[in-house]
């Protein structure tokens, strides 16, 4: 029996609620993607925060970069003469490279990335443009007169 996996695009997709809740049901599989982990947090009616656990990364190391609908998020570590030398009993603390994609919804931009703590924050905002917002139609109380028909008659 095929499986359709759906849960790549749940977990990288910003500004499509309607998309969360229709896949919220859904488990996530055993063989995706999960360094480094991250949270998608809806902070207000229109702005969004990712925020991703980038331990051991610091800002010369991280690239973020929008472009067409698509976050891309990269972190590449440099490479440390002395730790070559060093002898590792344990090694918990990853140390490669990743890049992470998110599809982002119409209308949605990137307002600012912050690194602290270790947290790769990245604030987005979905800026809708005036005419594809709702408007309000205002109803009249009393019924407007019709325009009144001139009469001609032909000779």
């Amino acid at each position: 029996m095929r499986h359709v996996d759906f849960s790549p695009l749940y977990r990288s997709t910003v500004g499509f609620d309607r998309l969360f809740t229709m896949l919220d049901s859904l488990g996530q599989p055993d063989q995706a993607q999960s360094y480094p982990p991250y949270n998608i947090e809806r902070t207000g009616d229109n702005t969004y925060r990712i925020t991703m656990a980038v331990a051991g990364f610091d800002e010369t190391e991280l690239s973020i970069e929008a472009h067409a609908h698509v976050l891309a998020v990269k972190g590449e570590k440099a490479q440390d003469d002395q730790a070559e030398q060093t002898e590792f009993l344990y090694r918990g603390i990853a140390k490669r490279g990743f890049e992470r994609r998110f599809q982002l919804a119409d209308h949605v931009e990137v307002t600012n990335a912050s690194l602290k703590n270790g947290l790769l924050h990245i604030d987005l905002l979905r800026n809708i443009p005036e005419a594809m917002k709702p408007r309000r139609i205002a109803i009249a109380s009393e019924p407007v007169e019709a325009p009144k028909a001139i009469e001609s008659r032909v000779v």
